[in-house]
């Protein structure tokens, strides 16, 4: 089996992982009421569920170490689709038909994707001077979407710039993961303790925040559908950039390219959108108060009439 292959098994078995992971704590998160945190730790669904997020990061560190940084990355869209029939199963919901379209557009966006990688491309190294030039210039485009999300007005826009950086910063840390597994292949455990392991671990953890943060400001819709899609996009720039990674077809693949990935970002928007006809969340009923009884007007009370005087004889 060829190395691209199994970066594509290795992938799409993370994608699942992930998937699973996710409905799981899912799951968990709607019985949260009944479910302290100390009753959580106690729960071997909860660590089935840590689990399957710890397998789905080693199987994509292990498509990485395989497959190039441009197809590895579009490929973890796959975790939105597999999560709709895992939901529903478990849910025993029927998936909206808006979320099957949804699904079907991301699906023909990846086979496309996934067509035009050229046989060449392979998992790739970067050097140390473009490890650093990466971090560097991604620290930088990092921070200064954070300080244009701090200046905008308007909440949605603020959720999706911080979005945008958590995307950029999980791109940045699956290209170092990538030189860092590579690297420790041949030099040993010693790699993960590089300058660039620490990068990594910066990047991980500032994504992770980062993505809070916009889920905390506007919920999880739109924020979700940008973190997906900034990050095979920012990976892609990284791949061709600094990689030597291209699309077959040259200029043309290229094009077809960017087509499949528009049509590909329409299903993810589509997948993070509530259904329609969900029902909304029932919010508490609004108390009453009585209004005030006016208060009982004295009865006027008649003057009583002069008794007659009764005359001496």
């Amino acid at each position: 089996m060829s190395a691209l292959a199994l970066a594509v098994l290795f992938a799409i078995a993370s994608a699942a992982a992930y998937a699973a992971g996710a409905v799981m704590q899912e799951r968990l998160a709607a019985d949260a009421e009944r479910h302290t945190v100390l009753a959580l730790l106690r729960l071997g669904r909860w660590w089935f569920a840590v689990g399957l997020n710890a397998a789905g990061g080693a199987l994509h560190v292990a498509a990485l170490a395989y497959g190039p940084l441009s197809l590895v990355q579009p490929l973890g869209l796959l975790t939105l689709v597999l999560a709709l029939p895992m939901g529903a199963a478990l849910a025993s919901k029927r998936v909206a038909t808006e979320h099957w379209r949804g699904a079907g557009l991301t699906l023909a966006g990846l086979m496309v994707l996934l067509v035009l990688v050229g046989p060449g491309n392979t998992a790739s190294v970067l050097t140390t001077g473009r490890a650093t030039t990466l971090a560097v210039v991604a620290t930088i485009v990092v921070l200064a979407v954070m300080v244009a999300a701090k200046y905008a007005k308007a909440t949605i826009a603020r959720s999706i710039l911080y979005a945008v950086a958590a995307g950029a910063a999980f791109a940045v840390s699956s290209a170092l993961t990538q030189t860092v597994t590579l690297r420790a292949t041949t030099d040993g455990a010693g790699a993960l303790l590089s300058p660039i392991a620490l990068v990594l671990a910066a990047m991980s953890v500032g994504g992770l925040l980062l993505s809070q943060v916009a889920y905390r400001d506007s919920g999880l819709g739109a924020p979700l559908a940008t973190v997906s899609l900034a990050n095979p996009i920012a990976s892609a720039v990284i791949g061709m950039a600094l990689l030597g990674e291209r699309f077959a077809g040259g200029g043309r693949g290229a094009v077809v390219a960017l087509g499949a990935a528009a049509v590909a970002a329409a299903g993810v928007v589509m997948l993070t959108r509530p259904a329609e006809g969900a029902a909304l969340p029932a919010e508490a009923p609004t108390k009453v108060e009585p209004l005030p009884l006016p208060l009982p007007l004295p009865v006027p009370q008649r003057e009583r009439e002069p008794e007659p005087v009764a005359l001496v004889a």
